[in-house]
């Protein structure tokens, strides 16, 4: 039986990635190739970043022979929005002005000029892109090679901006998922929105939920006085970092000796930081950017309790992560990994009462603290990365 070969358009990948889209992508492409799906990934790298020792970086994590990069000579990057584009534009030389694209949609269309090339020279049976950057050189790929077309989507633009999308975004979303032979989406949670959104025929859209391969290989033991609450993520909007600060006055009120700390960066960190001032809590708020490596299994081993309070997440993979490290978690209902952990508490993003009481139970009580870990850390076992890449193998082969 022939290797089914697949053509992957990304815009992240370890170890260029800022967020849970590059740990996803890497993930599923280790799993697939286990079950002998050769893929090429394709992503855009500048020619500074393209210097690091990535391949080596690749044959190093052994992701496996049956995975090669292609990167495409492109400034773009995940979770970009038009205005950060024209922040690092404006940075540029000349040079660099001649050849990129003058704002985030001309980039875009570049990067799928040149995704024609390469569905045109490079074999494969079928097309699989990743969220809305990826999609028109998707559509592109399908018209040069005649291939079936899967758009994954891990997040839409109402996701990411709480239901107030940039337009553009949105109607390139649509195209894609319009032109689409199939999408994979990792929740039903998902999936509403997308038929909601953009009125796609639910026939269309299969759910695959998403699991996480890495486990810490550490075991930090701090020495700390103080009960501590986490938020680890992108500092923008969706992630909901507002509701966080102020379920921090709420429940320091009850429990003063906690410290919150946010792990992240995100365009709402500086209000976020004006914000702790104006409630009279930034000696008990600690922000420290974006973190990596241990440094992140150490911000989870340190947390008592880790909280997700997220406006809208297709599906929250920190969550498992949290919990793959031993610490319990707090999640909105506003999420696809609510559908499927049971082992968590869980409240709507906006119910601050209700998250505050939360919170105060678990920093109170060892007991429930000690239940939820235990159970949750053996549930989060099973959410591996071996069964969606199954499932999405199948439709590889369905679709074929």
């Amino acid at each position: 039986m022939s290797k089914l070969k697949v053509l992957m358009f990304g815009w992240e990948f370890p170890p260029y990635k800022s967020g849970g889209l590059g740990t996803a992508c890497y993930g599923l492409t280790k799993a697939l190739s286990k079950q002998n799906v050769e893929v090429t990934f394709v992503m855009p790298v500048t020619p500074e970043g393209a210097k690091a020792k990535f391949v080596k970086l690749i044959g190093a994590s052994n992701i496996a022979k049956n995975v090669k990069i292609k990167t495409i000579d492109s400034p773009l990057k995940a979770y970009m929005t038009s205005a950060s584009y024209e922040e690092q534009y404006y940075t540029w030389g000349s040079n660099k002005k001649q050849v990129y694209g003058k704002d985030l949609y001309q980039e875009v269309q570049r990067y799928a000029q040149i995704a024609k090339h390469i569905a045109k020279t490079e074999p494969h049976d079928i097309i699989h892109c990743h969220d809305w950057m990826t999609y028109q050189a998707g559509i592109n790929a399908k018209k040069a090679s005649k291939k079936p077309l899967i758009m994954h989507l891990h997040a839409t633009e109402f996701d990411r901006t709480a239901d107030n999308p940039d337009h553009r975004i949105s109607h390139i979303e649509w195209q894609g998922l319009d032109q689409a032979d199939i999408i994979i989406t990792n929740s039903h949670f998902s999936k509403k929105n997308i038929i909601k959104h953009y009125k796609i025929h639910p026939d269309k859209i299969q759910v695959v939920h998403w699991g996480i391969d890495e486990a810490p290989t550490m075991n930090y033991k701090p020495e700390k006085k103080d009960k501590t609450v986490l938020f680890l993520g992108r500092v923008t909007i969706q992630k909901g970092p507002d509701y966080f600060i102020e379920v921090a006055k709420k429940v320091l009120e009850h429990e003063p000796n906690t410290k919150f700390v946010i792990v992240g960066d995100g365009d709402m960190l500086p209000r976020m930081i004006n914000r702790t001032a104006e409630l009279g809590i930034t000696d008990k708020v600690i922000f420290t950017g974006a973190l990596s490596g241990e440094d992140v299994h150490k911000a989870f081993q340190t947390a008592d309790l880790y909280v997700m309070p997220s406006v809208s997440e297709p599906f929250g993979l920190v969550a498992l992560e949290s919990l793959k490290n031993r610490t319990p978690v707090l999640i909105s209902k506003q999420s696809g990994v609510s559908e499927v952990l049971k082992n968590a508490l869980k409240t709507d993003f906006w119910d601050l009462n209700k998250m505050t009481d939360m919170i105060v139970n678990v920093l109170r009580h060892t007991a429930l603290q000690e239940e939820l870990k235990e159970h949750g850390t053996r549930e989060a076992q099973k959410f591996n990365l071996d069964e969606p890449a199954r499932k999405i193998k199948e439709v590889y082969q369905r679709i074929k």
